[in-house]
């Protein structure tokens, strides 16, 4: 799992048909640090997050059929949790 800040939304007027109704948001990898890291990416929206939310997204085909219980779909990375608060001991 990569913890994420939700930056944007996608529109896409055409998608696979298993994906209608689907929310797909881009979202910046962060460190424990809240710094940017990484490329950005988009991920399958499934617990309603919205910009600017923390967030858990997991990268793994595999672990995004899970999620959606649906094997067909073209996914990689979705949205599994919206982070409400974090604490790092130092």
């Amino acid at each position: 799992m990569t913890l994420c800040k939700v930056i944007g939304t996608l529109v896409a007027t055409q998608k696979n048909e298993q994906l209608r109704g689907q929310k797909m948001l881009i979202c910046q990898p962060v460190g424990l640090d809240g710094e940017f890291i990484g490329r950005d990416l988009v991920a399958l929206d499934t617990v309603d997050a919205g910009v600017g939310d923390s967030v858990l997204v997991v990268q793994e085909g595999a672990a995004a059929a899970q999620v959606l219980k649906n094997k067909k779909v073209p996914v990689h990375s979705v949205i599994v949790a919206v982070i409400d608060g974090m604490e790092v001991a130092k």
